[in-house]
């Protein structure tokens, strides 16, 4: 018994410390790490026998689970022991090219990882390191964390691998480099001549990324040398998301690209969308394109430029404007809205089930009657909204150029269930922000002008075009419908007090796995026109709505 004991004494001693969350490298020995990463070593010292170590461990993971698992990974890590980090995850592969690099690419050293206190299956982490390159030396200190996953194929807890475990900024096929950069910063100016900075303006640090990839090596600045994020390629025809500086060693020297933002709106932007989780929004001006705010909660991805979003019934601006065309609909004429309809074998509904008997397009439009639009698709052939999205709102042809990396929308052609869903902007349809205030822009100016944030004259580049505009009579019929919906329609509310000459359209688009919908709402006020989304916010009226209106006072009265 004595001797047992001694031996368990001993064993216990080789555990890895953890003081106050920092990991205690030193003290890991050996058989720690096989045991924690292989499943062998002391469990077999301990009597385990083969058939009992290839049991397959399931169910919710323990806390003694998460904090091995944690612990091996960091401890390897911190250690500089990639191999044995990597196999502490669930991809060794792609662990070990990014831990790899970490040292040899990003030259970062002397690294020390604080373990915080785990929720759940989440664990944060601090990260501490030195920067080192051609003589020059700068500390680097960031926050990270990770998720402890069960392997299905043996129960092994482990870390579940994502490249955003090195870093947060980190998505998978990125890299971390350190060098000189190939593009010199550059230097953001609002449309008054002040600088935007993401210090100020949080929103706008993929726009700032994005302006000094597209403007770097042609404003004026020279290159210093940095650790940035090395984007993956993008897929063909999808756009680039821009590098990121995490760390300038030596900052160079910056050049100038003035934007078209305003400073008191994006700063209105900025709180706007701040008071609700996950929203966008989007200012600009009609009559010549220039987008005067954009703004996200969330700051690691630009949805409002670069989002692709099912659009709901801010869609049937669209749409009506196609029916319109058409000889479908007319404001002021009769138009079924009943409770259901069916088409393609899809049984569409509208909100609780309602209907509006014997009444006007212009009423199914303001309080947004999906089936007023279903009823209608045995008249149209499969590409006509592809055709109006196009040729009339500039959209899904992939062709703007606003300065910065951008989505313009996409408007499949679709067959039966699928091309009467996108009617109402679902189906395949997709959008952002800034795709939905553009064509609130077009239908306040009347024709169709690129979105851009810094002036074509700067790099002599060509705006993309509409083939062709709507007829006075359609376009007449349009603003008709939208005034409507933000006087006496699903719009009012937010609009309060802004007309007349306004206009405005709610939106709500399902989404799989979500129990709320995306809210949407598009409008205009004078030569101001703006759109915005909330993600699972529900009823865009409500949500999306409040942001956009109090942009469009704001503009209005500046």
């Amino acid at each position: 018994m004595g001797k047992r004991r001694r031996v368990a004494e001993r064993r216990k001693t080789k555990q890895p410390a953890v003081l106050g969350g920092v990991i205690a490298v030193a003290v890991v020995g050996g058989a720690f790490g096989a045991y924690s990463l292989y499943g062998s070593g002391a469990a077999a010292e301990d009597g385990i026998t083969a058939t009992t170590r290839k049991a397959v461990r399931t169910g919710p993971l323990s806390a003694a689970e998460v904090s091995m698992a944690s612990t091996a990974f960091l401890t390897a890590w911190q250690s500089g022991d990639v191999t044995r980090a990597a196999a502490a995850t669930d991809d060794t592969a792609a662990a070990t090219t990014l831990l790899t690099g970490f040292g040899k690419d990003a030259h970062i050293s002397a690294v020390t990882l604080t373990r915080g206190k785990p929720s759940g299956a989440d664990v944060p982490f601090n990260v501490k390191a030195t920067v080192t390159y051609k003589g020059r030396t700068k500390p680097l200190a960031y926050t990270s964390k990770m998720t402890v996953v069960r392997r299905a194929e043996d129960g092994a807890a482990l870390v579940g691998w994502k490249a955003s475990v090195v870093h947060p900024d980190l998505q998978d096929g990125d890299r971390l480099v350190t060098g000189e950069s190939g593009t010199p910063p550059i230097t953001a100016l609002d449309r008054h001549g002040g600088e935007l900075t993401a210090a100020k303006y949080p929103s706008l640090g993929t726009v700032l990324d994005g302006l000094r990839e597209k403007y770097g090596k042609t404003a004026g600045g020279k290159a210093g040398i940095e650790l940035r994020v090395v984007r993956k390629a993008a897929a063909k025809g999808a756009q680039k998301i821009p590098d990121k500086t995490l760390l300038a060693l030596s900052a160079g020297t910056p050049g100038t690209v003035k934007t078209t933002l305003s400073p008191v709106l994006q700063a209105d932007a900025e709180r706007l969308v701040a008071a609700k989780p996950k929203a966008s929004v989007v200012l600009m001006r009609p009559s010549t394109g220039e987008i005067l705010a954009v703004a996200n909660t969330s700051h690691g991805f630009n949805t409002a430029f670069q989002g692709s979003l099912a659009p709901g019934s801010t869609m049937k601006v669209i749409t009506a404007s196609m029916l319109f065309e058409k000889g479908l609909a007319s404001p002021d004429k009769p138009h079924p809205c009943p409770k259901t309809a069916t088409y393609g074998g899809w049984k569409f509904h509208n909100d609780d089930d309602f209907e509006i008997k014997n009444g006007t397009f212009k009423a199914s439009f303001a309080r947004s009657c999906n089936t007023a639009f279903i009823t209608q698709a045995k008249k149209l052939q499969n590409d006509d909204l592809t055709k109006q999205a196009q040729q009339v709102f500039g959209l899904s042809r992939n062709n703007w150029a606003i300065g910065v990396p951008s989505f313009d929308g996409s408007v499949p052609v679709q067959s039966a269930a699928q091309m009467a869903a996108s009617l109402m902007g679902q189906g395949g349809v997709r959008m952002n922000p800034l795709n939905m205030a553009s064509v609130a822009s077009t239908v306040q100016s009347g024709s169709f002008h690129q979105p851009y944030l810094v002036d074509p004259s700067v790099d002599h580049r060509t705006l993309a075009t509409a083939s062709r505009t709507l007829s006075a009579t359609t376009l007449a019929q349009l603003r008709e419908v939208m005034q409507y919906t933000a006087a006496a329609g699903t719009a009012a509310e937010a609009m309060a007090g802004l007309g007349p000459d306004y206009g405005a359209k709610t939106g709500s688009a399902e989404v799989d796995n979500q129990e709320q919908p995306n809210g949407w709402f598009t409008a205009w006020k004078g030569d101001l026109a703006g759109a915005g989304v909330v993600q699972e916010g529900g009823h865009g009226g409500t949500t999306a709505g409040p942001i956009v209106a109090a942009l469009l006072k704001a503009g209005s009265s500046g």
